[in-house]
């Protein structure tokens, strides 16, 4: 068996690497499809859900497939340090990765708008934290302007070789499914994901007959195109944060989902190309909503995921409702991030734990009183 060693060598003819590129990587990628066998039951429907859970990437999020691909694209233009603005998985994941890579880094974060379990990430990792009393959108400003002058390469999704490593997502899926599947659901925030994703299933279907069943083995590409269509692309946000359902920029955005917690997002174009080529669309969900659903998966489904990725399964159980996803279909739903990213948040909306004497009748008790619910 062949010792996996990351998502730049298993995809390497697919990204802008060559022979010689100096790769740093923690094992990032080849997260688990997991398809759903409870919550489909419970809701009646006939369809297909499985999530794909990039809260088991080393730093416990999707941003490390991004952050391999964008380090060792720095560390081989010969930059010494990294910048990035962050709501806290991006300033993990550049921490983590600089710090494989011998570099310097530096996160700006909101001040108080951070989980704990992101904050300590880039804390422990020998980052330079720097909280700013503003919110994400100040923070993106600021790298750009600082990045202008200073010797910093920006590892936010402006760099393009971000999006590069998270496409990579796409292809695991299909190679998974064996196709792509008819609905893929993100949660939208800088919106760098969703684009990243529609440019790994743009890849992998023949780009002269989008339909690889067509061209017989014969198209030049056929080894590495395995799907047969694109799906439609849906982007749920915090209805606190949500300039695409809005249709403008939220210049206040507020949601206890930090992670889509921005107004302003950088890949605001090419977002809208996406939904437009996929025939997909944007929507909102309620801050309860959210969290509803990240309890119902935690314990329907024993998945822990953070609030902004449970935004995806939660805008698919609406939608499902609505009738806007139709019976029959596959839908996969992105976990971005591992619900340990932010135990507080967690932890507020969980039983708290009973106290008992040492014995046994008490422990007893509590057990058959519980088994009676």
């Amino acid at each position: 068996m062949t010792h996996y060693t990351g998502l730049i060598e298993r995809y390497r003819n697919r990204l802008p690497v060559g022979p010689d590129t100096p790769i740093i990587s923690l094992g990032e990628g080849n997260t688990p499809l997991i398809e759903l066998r409870n919550l489909p039951k419970k809701l009646g429907k006939d369809v297909r859900i499985l999530v794909k859970f990039e809260g088991l990437n080393p730093t416990g999020s999707f941003k490390d497939r991004g952050m391999t691909m964008a380090v060792t694209k720095a560390v081989e233009a010969g930059s010494k340090a990294i910048i990035c603005a962050s709501t806290g998985n991006t300033s993990a994941a550049a921490a983590a990765y600089a710090s494989r890579a011998g570099i310097a880094s530096f996160v700006l974060i909101p001040e108080g708008k951070i989980a704990l379990g992101k904050l300590s990430q880039a804390m422990m990792h020998g980052s330079v934290v720097i909280q700013i009393n503003g919110n994400f959108d100040d923070g993106m400003r600021l790298v750009r302007e600082v990045a202008e002058s200073a010797p910093v390469t920006i590892v936010n999704s402006v760099n393009p070789f971000r999006l590069q490593g998270q496409k990579t997502a796409s292809f695991e899926i299909i190679e998974e499914l064996g196709d792509a599947p008819d609905y893929h659901a993100l949660p939208v925030g800088n919106a760098g994901n969703i684009t990243a994703h529609w440019i790994g299933y743009s890849e992998s279907v023949c780009q002269n007959t989008r339909s690889c069943v067509h061209c017989e083995g014969k198209c030049p590409y056929h080894k590495e195109i395995a799907a047969t269509k694109r799906p439609k692309m849906l982007g749920y946000q915090a209805a606190g944060s949500a300039p695409f359902s809005r249709l403008a920029f939220v210049d206040d955005p507020e949601t206890v989902a930090t992670a889509i917690r921005i107004g302003h997002p950088v890949s605001w174009k090419q977002a809208w190309q996406v939904k437009e080529e996929s025939g997909g669309w944007f929507d909102e969900c309620t801050d309860s909503e959210i969290l509803k659903v990240q309890k119902l998966l935690a314990q329907s489904e024993g998945i822990f995921c953070e609030p902004a990725s449970a935004t995806s399964l939660a805008g698919v159980l609406m939608d499902l409702e609505r009738g806007k996803i139709e019976e029959g279909s596959t839908i996969v739903c992105t976990l971005t991030g591992h619900g340990l990213k932010d135990p507080d948040t967690a932890i507020a909306q969980s039983t708290r734990p009973v106290t008992v004497d040492a014995t046994r009748s008490s422990i007893e008790k509590i057990i058959l009183e519980n088994l009676a619910k």
